[in-house]
């Protein structure tokens, strides 16, 4: 580690300000990927975690060719600021409190292509709470299973929404949904215009597949393990190459329901391969905030009611 050989300055706006691009830097993983989130420019923000360097004395990432990392002091301020707005978070929520009023923000996670999946009502559960909470900035994420999971060990969302989650002692989860997915392919491909009868599971275990770049293995009902030619990493994507003609693929029976109805895709042997994923509301189970607290009930309250 860096000798320090000055002394800790006092925390101002400016530090804060500053903490907080660099915090949203490590969370990004990278200056060019944090852009997004804060508005600013790769440039801006690298100037914004200089000056946060010279006024603590130290180096806290290290840049160039060989990509972004900390430094073992960068590792530290992580974590203090992560407490740090943590707490900022806890004391705004308790003067919120204080109000009779939620205030404060919430980071929700969750897996693509389940808005149109009206059993889900996340848009009724979310309207629920903008309308008890209107002070409160929602702010929705889109990521894999396991960067959700992980980012709710870093704290980095109050809560998730996804199937497959890696199970942690730490965390809650709520079944949410049910969600069933099939075989599929598109108007063009070989198999379209062939009767299921026609059409041996083996037959579909050597025929060019799509699959989600997060699945390493693709193993389904019947221990059938397709051939992966190509990987995408959203679901609109895997629709986009099942849509080609050119791949077979797996896709939630809801999402594909749109194309079904103009022809554009068909179902396979879903007497075979079709099965279910159980979606989990996520949290963290030593959650305070008043805030969060709030919607993951709003939340959990319409996964109750969907399930009735």
């Amino acid at each position: 580690m860096t000798a320090r050989h000055q002394t800790l300055p006092n925390l101002n706006d400016l530090d804060l300000r500053l903490l907080r691009v660099f915090f949203a830097v490590v969370q990004s993983q990278g200056f060019a990927a944090a852009q997004q989130q804060l508005g600013i420019s790769a440039s801006n923000i690298s100037v914004h975690v200089g000056q946060l360097e010279k006024r603590l004395n130290f180096r806290l990432c290290e840049r160039g060719r060989k990509g972004f990392r900390l430094t073992d002091e960068g590792k530290l301020i992580y974590e203090a600021a992560l407490n740090l707005f943590r707490a900022t978070d806890n004391f705004r929520g308790a003067v919120g409190s204080a109000r009779g009023k939620l205030v404060g923000e919430i980071h929700f996670g969750f897996v693509d292509a389940i808005v149109n999946n009206r059993a889900f009502e996340l848009a009724e559960a979310i309207a629920d709470f903008a309308a008890t909470a209107p002070d409160v900035q929602v702010t929705l994420d889109i990521s894999s299973p396991q960067e959700l999971i992980q980012g709710l060990t870093e704290e980095r969302y109050h809560a998730v929404l996804s199937p497959q989650l890696e199970r942690r002692e730490f965390v809650v989860y709520l079944p949410f949904h049910e969600e069933r997915k099939s075989v599929y392919c598109g108007k063009g491909h070989p198999l379209f215009t062939r009767p299921d009868a026609d059409v041996s599971l083996e037959e579909l275990a050597e025929t060019p597949a799509v699959a989600r770049s997060y699945m390493s293995e693709w193993v389904v009902t019947g221990d059938i393990k397709f051939t992966t030619a190509a990987t995408a990493s959203h679901m609109e994507s895997v629709a986009l190459m099942i849509l080609s003609g050119r791949y077979i693929g797996f896709l939630p029976d809801h999402y594909a329901a749109q194309w079904i109805a103009i022809g554009e895709l068909r179902a396979l042997r879903q007497d075979r391969l079709s099965y279910s994923d159980w979606f989990y509301l996520a949290s963290r189970k030593n959650e305070r905030n008043r805030t969060a607290l709030a919607f993951i009930e709003a939340l959990s309250h319409h996964a109750a009611q969907a399930s009735r």
